[in-house]
């Protein structure tokens, strides 16, 4: 079944070619588009192209079809071209005419970048949900160590002390950050596009606030010819977002695999989440953070493969665009995982708590013994020279006591401030709108 059919028979190459992924990649968007319908239909209903009799029937009809998607029972029959046809079919087969009726006033370029938004906000909700999870795995090992030093390093060449304390609350206030970004690509992909028909509104009096209200949108695309012109934007800017905590997860998991070989010793893995060799059986391979590296660098690709397919079309719709879900919507569930696993890892590491005790870390102390010798009045300068001569002649006798206390520092992580601004940016997003309205048009 194709919605543009007339009398014409595709060949069955072309349509192959034409199809690629789209039965697959739009079993993602079974659910959202779903809600669509259900929210364009009550807004026909308002408009007088509904009646309310029909409207009632179309919603329980509806309803039906997203418990069978939210049990992972929709199926895209062989033949349906894509979702919007095989819930526009499966609505046919059932009321008949009536079902036939629900596509007026859009087309299915609105109505996919409808779905590729609602998908995308949940999906983002859910991401959201489980980096704050991690961030708080993150802060209570950070606390939980604040303690412990390990060497800090510049050019791999070891440097200053640093502690757990440190490197685990790093990378909570850096995924934090993610999360700033992130809430910005929510924000523009939180705006509603339903409406905007085929790229140039439609001639049916259409009210698009309420599409919007229902669908618990904060606002509209307002110029029908930008909302579709956002398709490839959209995931393009969210992409960008995705790339930003994937590239914290990989940096993370290089860290963990130094940490964990012999020649470091830093932190250890319990057994149970190593892999063996098959020739050598003393190995013990961290290949969760490997494997976490390797999917978090293809994430980091997304924006740009996004803005290759796309880059070099003007305004209006594309076939092109089609290419994009094939990159866009897997990588969701990719990343979740790789959040998933990088959580129960951090959480059950084990951390070295003796590692300065060896005397081939002595010189991380050299900048403690300079800024002791300043705080006597030395000039840093001197200092500087002193303290450099000490180690060159082989004289240089480490105080491994350290006294940091600024913001920020190992004696003043600020790990309750990182832990207010998550909280605030999380509230920014502001999902309860999204949920009780959702929640509301399935009641309907």
């Amino acid at each position: 079944m194709k919605l543009w059919q007339k009398n014409i028979e595709v060949d069955k190459e072309v349509e192959k070619f034409t199809v690629g992924k789209d039965r697959e990649m739009d079993l993602y968007l079974a659910k959202p588009d779903v809600l669509g319908s259900m929210a364009h239909i009550t807004m026909l209903e308002s408009i007088g192209l509904l009646t309310s009799a029909e409207l009632q029937t179309l919603l329980q009809e509806l309803k039906n079809i997203y418990q069978s998607a939210d049990a992972g029972q929709f199926v895209i029959e062989d033949g349906v071209e894509d979702v919007h046809s095989q819930v526009e079919l499966m609505l046919t087969r059932k009321l008949g005419d009536t079902g036939k009726k629900i596509h007026s006033g859009r087309s299915r370029n609105d109505q996919v970048l409808l779905d590729l938004k609602l998908f995308t906000r949940d999906a983002i909700q859910d991401l959201v949900k489980k980096i704050s999870e991690l961030i708080d795995i993150l802060i209570t090992q950070s606390n939980t160590y604040k303690d412990v030093l390990l060497p800090g390093y510049t050019h791999l060449q070891i440097a200053m002390p640093s502690s757990f304390g440190l490197w685990f609350g790093a990378y909570a206030e850096s995924l934090v950050d993610d999360l700033q970004l992130l809430q910005a690509a929510y924000k523009i992909c939180n705006r509603n596009p339903l409406g905007s028909a085929a790229g140039y509104g439609s001639s049916f009096p259409l009210n698009r606030q309420l599409t919007t209200d229902l669908l618990g949108f904060e606002s509209m695309n307002y110029n029908v010819v930008y909302a579709q012109m956002g398709r490839g934007k959209l995931e393009r800017t969210v992409g960008f977002a995705l790339a930003g905590i994937a590239a914290t997860l990989s940096k993370l998991s290089y860290d963990a695999c130094l940490y964990n070989s012999q020649n470091f010793g830093f932190i250890r893995l319990p057994d149970e989440f190593t892999t063996g060799s098959s020739i050598m059986p003393h190995k013990k391979n961290p290949d969760v953070f490997e494997l976490t590296r390797a999917k978090c660098n293809l994430i980091q690709s997304i924006p740009q493969q996004i803005t290759l397919i796309t880059n070099n079309l003007p305004s209006g719709y594309f076939r092109d665009l089609q290419i994009t879900k094939d990159v866009f919507l897997p990588s969701f569930d990719e990343l979740a995982g790789c959040i998933q696993m990088v959580t129960l890892m951090m959480q059950s590491v084990k951390v070295n708590t003796h590692i300065l005790e060896e005397d081939k870390y002595a010189l991380l102390f050299s900048v403690e013994k300079v800024n002791e010798l300043v705080l006597q009045g030395v000039p840093f300068r001197d200092a500087y020279k002193q303290v450099g001569l000490e180690i060159e002649a082989g004289h240089f006798v480490p105080d491994k006591k350290v006294n940091h206390t600024h913001e920020g520092s190992i004696g003043n992580l600020c790990n309750d401030k990182i832990e207010a601004r998550k909280k605030e940016i999380i509230k920014g997003y502001d999902f309860e709108q999204v949920n009780v309205a959702i929640q509301k048009l399935l009641e309907k």
